[in-house]
Protein backbone atom coordinates (compact mmCIF):
# COMPACT_ATOMS: atom_id res chain seq x y z
CA UNK A 1 0.00 0.00 0.00
CA UNK A 2 1.32 3.64 -0.90
CA UNK A 3 -0.13 7.13 -0.50
CA UNK A 4 0.63 10.69 -1.21
CA UNK A 5 -0.78 14.17 -1.15
CA UNK A 6 -2.02 16.32 -4.07
CA UNK A 7 -4.28 19.23 -4.95
CA UNK A 8 -7.29 18.91 -6.55
CA UNK A 9 -7.46 21.62 -9.55
CA UNK A 10 -9.96 20.80 -11.50
CA UNK A 11 -11.83 18.30 -14.14
CA UNK A 12 -11.50 17.89 -18.05
CA UNK A 13 -11.81 14.88 -20.90
CA UNK A 14 -8.19 13.24 -22.68
CA UNK A 15 -9.13 10.95 -25.50
CA UNK A 16 -7.35 7.98 -26.30
CA UNK A 17 -6.12 7.25 -30.16
CA UNK A 18 -8.98 5.18 -30.86
CA UNK A 19 -11.47 7.99 -29.62
CA UNK A 20 -12.14 6.58 -26.26
CA UNK A 21 -12.93 9.64 -24.30
CA UNK A 22 -12.22 9.38 -20.20
CA UNK A 23 -13.45 12.45 -18.13
CA UNK A 24 -10.92 12.59 -15.24
CA UNK A 25 -9.64 14.99 -12.12
CA UNK A 26 -6.61 16.84 -12.79
CA UNK A 27 -4.74 16.42 -9.43
CA UNK A 28 -1.74 18.09 -9.24
CA UNK A 29 1.40 16.50 -6.81
CA UNK A 30 4.01 18.06 -6.00
CA UNK A 31 6.71 16.18 -4.24
CA UNK A 32 6.16 15.23 -1.24
CA UNK A 33 9.04 15.96 1.28
CA UNK A 34 9.36 13.64 4.40
CA UNK A 35 9.82 15.22 7.46
CA UNK A 36 9.37 13.14 10.08
CA UNK A 37 9.75 9.20 10.26
CA UNK A 38 6.90 7.56 12.71
CA UNK A 39 8.13 4.75 14.70
CA UNK A 40 6.25 1.64 17.05
CA UNK A 41 8.84 2.28 19.00
CA UNK A 42 8.81 5.40 19.52
CA UNK A 43 5.84 6.68 18.67
CA UNK A 44 3.47 3.39 18.64
CA UNK A 45 2.81 3.18 14.66
CA UNK A 46 4.27 3.67 11.59
CA UNK A 47 3.99 6.39 9.33
CA UNK A 48 5.74 9.28 7.20
CA UNK A 49 5.10 12.71 7.85
CA UNK A 50 5.40 15.00 4.64
CA UNK A 51 5.21 18.36 3.78
CA UNK A 52 3.62 19.79 0.50
CA UNK A 53 4.30 22.81 -1.03
CA UNK A 54 6.87 25.47 -0.28
CA UNK A 55 6.59 28.05 2.32
CA UNK A 56 8.06 31.54 2.74
CA UNK A 57 10.59 31.71 6.19
CA UNK A 58 9.56 34.37 7.15
CA UNK A 59 5.71 32.99 7.71
CA UNK A 60 7.17 29.96 9.79
CA UNK A 61 6.91 30.05 13.76
CA UNK A 62 9.90 28.99 16.10
CA UNK A 63 8.77 25.65 16.70
CA UNK A 64 7.86 25.03 12.63
CA UNK A 65 11.31 26.54 11.87
CA UNK A 66 13.37 24.12 13.99
CA UNK A 67 11.13 21.01 13.47
CA UNK A 68 12.38 21.89 9.66
CA UNK A 69 15.98 22.62 10.08
CA UNK A 70 15.98 19.25 12.10
CA UNK A 71 14.71 17.39 9.53
CA UNK A 72 17.08 19.56 7.04
CA UNK A 73 14.25 20.80 4.41
CA UNK A 74 12.74 24.25 3.64
CA UNK A 75 9.63 25.10 5.56
CA UNK A 76 6.20 23.35 4.32
CA UNK A 77 2.79 24.51 4.38
CA UNK A 78 1.54 22.06 5.00
CA UNK A 79 2.28 18.48 6.87
CA UNK A 80 0.56 15.09 7.03
CA UNK A 81 0.75 11.75 7.83
CA UNK A 82 0.67 9.10 4.97
CA UNK A 83 1.09 5.23 5.54
CA UNK A 84 1.87 2.30 3.32
CA UNK A 85 4.50 -0.79 3.40
CA UNK A 86 6.10 0.90 -0.07
CA UNK A 87 6.74 3.87 1.89
CA UNK A 88 9.58 2.40 4.36
CA UNK A 89 12.28 3.29 2.33
CA UNK A 90 12.20 6.76 1.87
CA UNK A 91 14.15 8.48 4.89
CA UNK A 92 14.48 12.35 6.03
CA UNK A 93 14.53 14.67 2.93
CA UNK A 94 13.73 12.60 0.42
CA UNK A 95 11.08 13.04 -1.88
CA UNK A 96 7.79 11.65 -2.60
CA UNK A 97 6.93 11.81 -6.44
CA UNK A 98 3.79 11.82 -8.46
CA UNK A 99 5.28 8.75 -10.12
CA UNK A 100 4.84 6.58 -7.04
CA UNK A 101 1.30 5.26 -8.96
CA UNK A 102 1.24 3.89 -12.87
CA UNK A 103 -1.49 4.63 -15.05
CA UNK A 104 -3.63 1.73 -15.06
CA UNK A 105 -3.95 1.88 -11.10
CA UNK A 106 -6.64 1.44 -8.73
CA UNK A 107 -6.75 4.06 -6.21
CA UNK A 108 -9.09 5.22 -3.49
CA UNK A 109 -9.14 9.39 -3.25
CA UNK A 110 -9.61 11.03 0.08
CA UNK A 111 -10.75 14.51 0.75
CA UNK A 112 -13.31 16.89 2.94
CA UNK A 113 -16.31 17.37 0.90
CA UNK A 114 -17.94 20.82 0.13
CA UNK A 115 -19.88 22.67 2.92
CA UNK A 116 -23.23 23.14 1.64
CA UNK A 117 -24.64 25.54 5.26
CA UNK A 118 -27.05 24.42 7.32
CA UNK A 119 -30.16 22.14 5.33
CA UNK A 120 -33.83 20.84 6.63
CA UNK A 121 -34.03 17.57 6.51
CA UNK A 122 -35.78 17.22 2.87
CA UNK A 123 -32.87 18.77 1.26
CA UNK A 124 -29.81 16.84 3.55
CA UNK A 125 -31.56 13.84 3.45
CA UNK A 126 -34.29 13.75 0.83
CA UNK A 127 -37.10 13.09 3.01
CA UNK A 128 -40.86 13.51 1.46
CA UNK A 129 -42.75 17.27 1.85
CA UNK A 130 -45.95 17.27 3.55
CA UNK A 131 -49.06 18.03 1.74
CA UNK A 132 -49.50 21.69 0.38
CA UNK A 133 -52.85 22.17 0.74
CA UNK A 134 -56.37 21.34 1.92
CA UNK A 135 -55.75 22.97 5.48
CA UNK A 136 -52.48 21.15 6.38
CA UNK A 137 -50.56 22.56 8.90
CA UNK A 138 -47.14 20.43 8.56
CA UNK A 139 -45.24 21.23 4.88
CA UNK A 140 -41.34 20.99 5.15
CA UNK A 141 -41.75 20.21 9.98
CA UNK A 142 -39.17 17.93 11.32
CA UNK A 143 -41.81 14.79 11.73
CA UNK A 144 -42.34 12.72 15.02
CA UNK A 145 -39.47 12.16 17.39
CA UNK A 146 -41.04 9.46 19.00
CA UNK A 147 -38.15 6.64 19.50
CA UNK A 148 -40.47 3.35 19.27
CA UNK A 149 -42.43 3.90 22.53
CA UNK A 150 -38.89 3.65 24.62
CA UNK A 151 -39.03 5.96 27.25
CA UNK A 152 -35.43 7.68 27.31
CA UNK A 153 -36.57 11.36 27.69
CA UNK A 154 -33.81 12.26 24.57
CA UNK A 155 -33.63 11.86 20.96
CA UNK A 156 -30.98 8.47 20.25
CA UNK A 157 -28.13 10.07 18.23
CA UNK A 158 -28.21 9.46 14.32
CA UNK A 159 -31.65 10.66 14.22
CA UNK A 160 -31.93 12.37 10.76
CA UNK A 161 -32.54 16.56 11.31
CA UNK A 162 -31.75 19.18 9.94
CA UNK A 163 -28.07 20.35 10.11
CA UNK A 164 -25.12 21.67 8.63
CA UNK A 165 -24.34 19.58 5.89
CA UNK A 166 -21.20 18.19 3.92
CA UNK A 167 -17.39 19.65 4.94
CA UNK A 168 -16.67 16.13 5.99
CA UNK A 169 -14.34 13.77 5.23
CA UNK A 170 -15.24 11.65 2.31
CA UNK A 171 -13.99 8.96 0.50
CA UNK A 172 -14.04 7.67 -3.19
CA UNK A 173 -13.39 4.00 -3.84
CA UNK A 174 -12.19 2.44 -6.98
CA UNK A 175 -10.84 5.11 -9.30
CA UNK A 176 -8.69 4.84 -12.25
CA UNK A 177 -5.42 5.93 -12.72
CA UNK A 178 -5.43 7.55 -16.37
CA UNK A 179 -2.12 9.60 -16.91
CA UNK A 180 1.00 10.09 -14.36
CA UNK A 181 3.32 12.94 -15.13
CA UNK A 182 6.24 13.72 -12.84
CA UNK A 183 7.59 16.19 -14.75
CA UNK A 184 5.01 18.29 -14.96
CA UNK A 185 3.71 17.02 -11.64
CA UNK A 186 0.06 15.76 -12.07
CA UNK A 187 -2.25 12.67 -11.89
CA UNK A 188 -5.11 12.63 -14.00
CA UNK A 189 -8.03 10.20 -11.86
CA UNK A 190 -11.12 8.81 -14.09
CA UNK A 191 -14.11 10.26 -12.20
CA UNK A 192 -15.03 13.19 -9.79
CA UNK A 193 -13.39 13.14 -6.23
CA UNK A 194 -14.58 14.56 -2.91
CA UNK A 195 -13.68 18.71 -2.38
CA UNK A 196 -13.82 21.97 -4.24
CA UNK A 197 -10.84 23.48 -6.62
CA UNK A 198 -7.66 23.91 -4.99
CA UNK A 199 -8.73 21.51 -1.90
CA UNK A 200 -5.95 19.20 -0.56
CA UNK A 201 -6.31 15.44 -1.03
CA UNK A 202 -4.68 11.82 -0.26
CA UNK A 203 -4.34 9.23 -3.00
CA UNK A 204 -3.39 5.80 -1.76
CA UNK A 205 -4.11 2.05 -3.17
CA UNK A 206 -7.27 0.61 -2.96
CA UNK A 207 -8.40 -1.31 0.20
CA UNK A 208 -11.35 -2.78 -1.48
CA UNK A 209 -10.20 -3.90 -4.95
CA UNK A 210 -12.43 -6.29 -6.65
CA UNK A 211 -11.10 -8.82 -8.62
CA UNK A 212 -10.44 -8.69 -12.70
CA UNK A 213 -11.02 -4.61 -11.88
CA UNK A 214 -8.24 -3.48 -12.97
CA UNK A 215 -8.68 -1.86 -16.22
CA UNK A 216 -5.98 -1.23 -19.10
CA UNK A 217 -5.68 2.63 -20.26
CA UNK A 218 -5.63 3.08 -23.73
CA UNK A 219 -2.76 5.60 -25.11
CA UNK A 220 -3.61 9.16 -25.00
CA UNK A 221 -3.14 11.55 -27.99
CA UNK A 222 -0.82 13.61 -27.85
CA UNK A 223 -2.23 17.64 -26.75
CA UNK A 224 0.34 19.43 -27.93
CA UNK A 225 0.97 18.26 -31.64
CA UNK A 226 3.74 19.57 -33.96
CA UNK A 227 3.07 22.75 -35.74
CA UNK A 228 4.24 23.50 -38.93
CA UNK A 229 4.99 26.82 -40.15
CA UNK A 230 2.62 27.44 -43.61
CA UNK A 231 3.63 30.94 -45.55
CA UNK A 232 1.30 31.58 -48.51
CA UNK A 233 2.53 33.93 -50.89
CA UNK A 234 1.02 37.17 -50.90
CA UNK A 235 0.56 39.34 -54.08
CA UNK A 236 2.11 43.00 -53.55
CA UNK A 237 -0.71 45.57 -53.29
CA UNK A 238 0.42 48.75 -55.00
CA UNK A 239 0.49 52.13 -53.15
CA UNK A 240 -2.44 53.82 -53.15
CA UNK A 241 -1.26 57.51 -54.55
CA UNK A 242 -3.72 60.23 -53.68
CA UNK A 243 -4.37 62.46 -56.16
CA UNK A 244 -6.07 66.37 -56.27
CA UNK A 245 -9.43 66.06 -58.24
CA UNK A 246 -9.74 68.13 -61.45
CA UNK A 247 -11.99 70.93 -61.26
CA UNK A 248 -13.22 71.96 -65.02
CA UNK A 249 -13.15 75.52 -65.24
CA UNK A 250 -16.25 77.63 -65.20
CA UNK A 251 -16.71 78.48 -69.07
CA UNK A 252 -18.39 82.27 -69.21
CA UNK A 253 -21.34 83.12 -71.26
Amino acid sequence: MKSIIGRKMGMTQVFAEDGTMYAVTVIEVLPNVVTQLKTADKDGYVAVQVGYEEKRESRANKCEKGHFAKANVTPKKHLAEIKGDELASYKVGDAIAADLFKAGEIVDVIGVSKGRGFLGSIQRYGHKIGPKGHGSGYHRGLGSMAMNGRPNNRVLPGKKMAGHHGNESATILNLLVVKVDAEKNYILVKGSIPGPKKALVTIRSAVKVQLGQKQIVKDLINRIPAVEEVKEEVAPVAPVVNEAPVVEEAKGE
